[in-house]
């Protein structure tokens, strides 16, 4: 316990040091340990003081990009900006308080040696501390609060990925002392993505594809899995029904690290929020915090594009709304959208039109399997 006390004392004295990590249950409660004696020291000090909680910075502004020299993957992090929560202040006294009931709440988990999910935890501050969360909202940020503060993850803290996603296609899923999962032999549903991140982190995995195709929306999910597309082009279905939870990247993440050479390739709306979707797997999110760049992947763009204008009817072509128009600007600002993701952004504005997957089923519904097949066959990917 003292070393890891030690351990902990060394860590809130490094300044540098602005990632969340995956670290056992021991050392976060250490870290909480020592958190709460920093605070009683000044508290008791020979001038007492209620101290500032630091914590790293997690507006836009505070965002940095780190370009892969030794591999093609780049990633959004947080660089070393200090943001603080303060009880003296009117504005954020309650923020403050939230940390500490959260980091409460948080050191029971582990002690119990339980996972809940971000919704449970709010159920649980509601009930009991009702006066400061009111809120799914208010819980999401205070916990990205501790991540900040202790500098490990939410996994860490036994908080579990709510999973969205879904996989199927050719690769074989083993939990230790359990039975193999054949993904291909899972219908149109696939197979669900577990929430628990040790448990995704200890599957045994096996395939025989070609490629990852991570897939925007469900329906075409769906589609794609009822034709078996996997068969003709050999491959494994990834999707997240949208914008991605922290399960599905960490899944995708962990196929790109037990299949370096497979080539990921995104199948996404020809729109703002496609685009969004796609560097968020590619990228990471601002959103996450200090955990943005954990599972960034190499994720090539396959569709739609603009060049695929041509095989859609016109009337399939919808307007840009007020949300897309946001979506763009956001994007076009970020310094880290590669220029050829720029050309293809600006002229979705200019055309003010945005198109979906399922255009495509104007040349009939088996159309989708030989429309990817063929974009693969041309390297027609970026």
């Amino acid at each position: 316990m003292e070393d890891l006390c030690n351990s902990s004392m060394r860590f809130f004295s490094d300044q540098h040091l602005c990632f969340a990590d995956i670290i056992p249950p021991s050392e976060v409660r250490a870290r909480i340990e020592v958190a709460v004696l920093n605070f009683l020291r000044i508290l008791t000090s020979p001038a007492p003081a209620i101290s500032d909680l630091p914590l790293i910075n997690r507006k836009s502004s505070n965002r940095r990009v780190s370009q892969g020299l030794l591999t093609e993957v780049s990633w959004i992090f947080l660089s070393h900006s200090f943001c603080t929560r303060s009880l003296m202040r009117a504005n954020a006294a309650k923020a403050f308080i939230r940390v500490w009931k959260v980091m409460e709440m948080c050191f029971q988990i582990l002690v119990q040696e339980k996972r809940v999910t971000q919704r449970e935890l709010f159920y649980k501050l509601l009930c009991d501390s009702p006066d400061y969360f009111t809120s799914q909202l208010q819980v999401n940020r205070t916990i990205q609060d501790v991540v900040a503060l202790l500098r490990c993850s939410r996994f860490s803290l036994g908080i579990m990925a709510s999973s969205r996603g879904l996989v199927a296609g050719r690769l074989l899923l083993q939990e230790p002392n359990e039975e193999v999962v054949d993904c291909s032999a899972c219908g149109s549903s696939g197979h669900a993505i577990s929430g628990d991140l040790n448990l995704l982190e200890k599957l045994i995995l096996k395939t025989d594809a070609r490629y990852i195709i991570v897939v925007e929306k469900h329906a075409i999910f769906q589609r794609l899995a009822e034709d078996r597309i996997f068969n003709q082009i050999p491959s494994i279905l990834i999707t997240a029904k949208g914008y991605p939870d922290i399960a599905t990247r960490f899944l995708l993440h962990r196929l790109s690290r037990a299949f370096p050479d497979l080539p990921i390739l995104a199948l996404v709306d020809w729109n703002p929020a496609g685009l969004g979707i796609l560097c968020t797997f590619k990228f990471g999110s601002i959103g996450m915090g200090l955990e943005a760049y954990r599972y960034a992947c190499n994720v090539k763009w396959l569709g739609l594009r603009g060049d695929d204008l041509q095989l859609i009817p016109e009337q399939s072509m919808v307007p840009l709304k007020q949300r897309d128009l946001q979506i763009a600007t956001s994007l076009m600002s970020s310094e880290i959208l590669q220029e050829n993701y720029r050309k293809e952004l600006a002229v979705m504005v200019q055309l003010g039109q945005r198109v979906e997957i399922e255009a495509l089923y104007f040349h009939g519904y088996s159309y989708l399997g030989k429309y990817i097949a063929k974009k693969i066959v041309q390297a027609n990917y970026i």
